[in-house]
């Protein structure tokens, strides 16, 4: 039973502390890429945690349980978890609750995933409206789609065939590397499947929202993946040029006029950053950040195991 709490504890301090700790440095308006990453990793630590508690405490719980987890483990190995002692009905009460977590957590990320079809339909109907295909033409063969609208527009519509939607309106105001470098922006977005970043992000917030790292989690998403994307065409285009493109596209919106503070997600704020160009963490910092983060997912399978290495040592 210890197990099942030390877990659970662990998944609760990472869940309070985690958003607080990344939000204190400001290396990932720097490494967008590696802050994605870092992000992930402790929200899987939290998600491990939580899963391994369940395990645990369904294990002192049931014996049948424990017989299938573990079932191949020497008779020290179970005696070193001490599962059936001090466990009693709460072991029970706690492998249902979390249990009930994880699976209203697969409920609100089927959710999110059916709105997001739903919206893509949608979209996809009223684009099939807008440029009805020519006799002849393949279904969803091209990968670029203009559109006639007098409001300069610009976005990417997810699916099995990624397609990039512009105005004209957007033609007529972005003029070759501008052009290009929106481009790239939105084909970095496909690359990296930020789309699933986002779902999952917005499922756990809808799921659960009084748990501050995933409320944090789903804002983070849709900041970050902006700026990775912004980073993606400003290595092959210039940052002035990504920045100007933003601006030409968005300047009729007034996003650019009195923002609050907080809107750090914000045009405003992504034009700022790449005028600026604050340099680039060094490469050992960048791998030093990535090796971290992945080890933190790894913490709470050592915990877990420890007593049973500790009966076979």
């Amino acid at each position: 039973m210890w197990v099942s709490l030390v877990l659970l504890l662990l998944g609760l301090v990472t869940a309070l502390t985690a958003p607080r700790l990344l939000a204190r440095g400001d290396w990932a308006e720097r490494e967008p890429v590696v802050a994605l990453w870092v992000w992930q990793c402790v929200v899987a630590a939290v998600l491990v945690s939580f899963a391994l508690s369940m395990t645990f405490s369904a294990a002192g719980a049931w014996q049948a349980v424990r017989g299938q987890v573990f079932a191949p483990a020497p008779r020290a190995v179970v005696d070193a978890y001490e599962l059936s002692t001090g466990g009693g009905p709460w072991s029970a009460v706690l492998a249902v609750v979390l249990a009930a977590g994880g699976l209203w957590s697969g409920a609100m990320l089927g959710r999110e995933i059916g709105l997001a079809r739903a919206r893509r339909r949608q979209r996809r109907d009223e684009l099939r409206i807008r440029a009805p295909r020519l006799p002849g033409e393949e279904p969803d063969g091209g990968r670029l789609v203009v559109l006639e609208g007098e409001r300069p527009e610009a976005w990417r519509l997810p699916g099995a065939v990624p397609r990039l939607v512009l105005t004209t309106a957007a033609l007529r105001r972005l003029e070759g590397r501008r052009l290009d470098a929106v481009l790239a922006h939105e084909q970095g977005h496909a690359r990296a499947r930020h789309d699933w970043l986002l779902h999952c992000s917005g499922a756990l917030a809808a799921g659960f929202p009084g748990v501050p790292v995933f409320t944090a989690f789903r804002e983070e998403m849709h900041r970050l993946v902006e700026l990775a994307a912004d980073d993606v065409a400003s290595r092959r285009f210039g940052r002035l040029t990504v920045a100007l493109a933003l601006v030409e596209l968005n300047e009729e919106r007034g996003v650019f006029g009195r923002v609050p503070g907080g809107l750090r997600a914000g045009l405003p704020h992504r034009v700022d950053r790449l005028l600026t160009a604050a340099p680039r963490l060094t490469a050992g910092r960048r791998l030093r950040l990535t090796a971290t983060a992945a080890l933190v997912p790894v913490l709470p399978v050592l915990v877990a195991f420890s007593p049973g290495l500790a009966a076979l040592g």
